[in-house]
């Protein structure tokens, strides 16, 4: 018995030739046996050459045949090209191709189509048995402990991929990730292939394919001063990003999160590790944005929940702008009732039936850590968890439709705000992308308080990039405090 092996480029005609003149050798033959393998036409080259240096080969072009002898075994037979095989099976069948070549091309095109199907499938296959890395830096904070069971659940990112969690944090810590870490394993979560700790910093993000940065300068008891805040963010993010360019996977997402200035965190993380993919870079809003959902809520007796679109524009832990202009109302108890999709828009909402502390600018409100966000942060974790986990799901499964997420993103000019700084603006998720509703419209007064909110962000970032050349290393491959 012969068994022939037919390798080519995925969309290469003169492999598409070759293939079906080999099934017809096959189907008409007993002894002779087809063996076929395709490779995208981007990792063509490289395969090659790979396996002519195996072999003693000297081969350049799509495709590569060769023979076995199935009951001998050994080294393969080098037969070359198609014009080769063309030969072969002429002088010892006596059968040749009439293919013409718009029938090589269009075969050729199929099979390409058919190999993009087949990987597609292998990758979904591949998530199903290699769990998604999940890295969490300061995880010995309150927001980590009920993050975990948020993750774990299935349905952020879906109910049949698994996750393996990677807590990392200083090693004055340790004993208390072994408790969390004890504590996860115990629930027997379905989907929570693993979950371990992490002191040693060489260590930190291998493989990672998501990286939640929680570190937060306020969770100490001192209260630092503002340029020794923006300098211990420095050291940590330059520690960080090299880390995460060096260990994690390329398309890992970071997701800046914490009390204090995410957006200069993300924007710090960027600076310091240039191959990590901006898009990928993102500062948590989601917090401040369901604070004040529920503010609204509890003054109008309706559910959190029914309150939608309202946008967190600037600086998410800084200098923001509450924008209520494009938000509406689900469920409102008033003389005007409709289906559950009804929704009212909240301005006539709130100009009938909220008091003046809701009118400022209108029905928008201008906050400098507001009445939502300059509350001192006395909670346990819960609603910083479930915002992380909220825009977790979003990047991987999609956003609800039609709804605004406000997300902090690296600016490429959009609503006129500056390039170059990250400023929170209005989002949709959606195929693992989001993108920036530059279709909403805003009014001259939003647009010139975004001017006075990219004002503030520039200044930050100014002061962070003075204090460059006063960074302290991080020592013996540990956190430092």
């Amino acid at each position: 018995p012969v068994l022939a092996v037919f390798t080519g480029k995925a969309n290469c005609p003169y492999y598409a030739k070759a293939e079906l003149l080999a099934y017809y050798l096959q189907a008409n033959l007993p002894d002779f046996r087809v063996h076929k393998i395709t490779k995208h036409p981007d990792k063509w080259e490289e395969w090659l050459r790979d396996i002519c240096e195996r072999n003693g080969w000297e081969h350049k072009h799509s495709p590569i045949i060769w023979r076995e002898l199935v009951d001998r075994g050994g080294k393969g037979l080098l037969l070359g090209g198609v014009n080769d095989f063309l030969e072969y099976a002429q002088h010892y069948y006596d059968i040749t191709s009439p293919m013409l070549s718009e029938e090589m091309l269009a075969i050729a095109e199929e099979n390409l189509q058919a190999h993009l199907e087949i990987e597609k499938e292998e990758e979904e296959i591949k998530s199903l048995i290699n769990p998604l890395q999940i890295w969490i830096t300061s995880a010995t904070a309150p927001t980590c402990y009920h993050l975990i069971p948020l993750l774990a659940d299935g349905k952020v990112f879906g109910m049949t991929t698994e996750i393996s969690i990677h807590l990392l944090d200083r090693e004055q810590f340790d004993r208390v990730l072994c408790g969390v870490v004890m504590e996860a394993e115990d629930m027997a979560f379905p989907l929570l292939r693993s979950i371990a700790k992490h002191t040693e910093m060489e260590e930190a993000f291998l493989q990672a394919d998501v990286v939640i940065v929680l570190d937060d300068i306020l969770f100490r008891r001192e209260a630092p001063c503002l340029e020794d805040c923006i300098r211990e963010l420095s050291d940590t993010c330059r520690v960080y990003a090299p880390l995460i360019e060096k260990n994690a996977k390329s398309d890992v997402k970071v997701i800046a999160a914490g009390k204090t200035f995410v957006n200069l965190k993300a924007l710090m993380i960027k600076t310091y590790g240039p191959s990590i993919k901006p898009e990928n870079i993102i500062a948590l809003a989601t917090f401040w944005e369901s604070a004040a959902k529920a503010m609204l809520a509890r003054k109008m007796n309706v559910n959190a929940a029914g309150v939608k679109d309202v946008i967190i524009w600037g600086n998410v832990t800084g200098w923001s702008y509450i924008d209520f202009s494009h938000a509406r109302v689900y469920g409102f108890d008033s003389a005007i009732w409709g289906p559950p999709d009804f929704s009212r828009p909240l301005c006539n909402v709130i100009q009938n039936n909220c008091s003046a502390e809701f009118l400022s600018k209108g029905s928008e409100f201008l906050s400098a850590r507001s009445s939502v966000n300059s509350q001192e942060y006395h909670g346990v974790g819960m609603a910083p968890a479930h915002a992380v986990a909220t825009i977790l799901r979003y990047w991987y499964q999609g956003s609800p439709p039609g709804e605004i997420v406000s997300v902090g993103i690296v600016s490429e000019g959009q609503f006129c705000v500056p390039e170059g700084i990250v400023f929170s603006m209005p989002v949709r998720f959606h195929d693992g992308i989001w993108e920036v509703m530059t279709d909403l419209e805003i009014n001259e007064t939003t647009q010139e308080v975004l001017r006075l909110l990219s004002h503030d962000l520039i200044q930050e970032k100014l002061v962070a990039l003075r204090k460059i050349r006063e960074m302290r290393p991080y020592k013996d491959g540990k956190i430092t405090s």
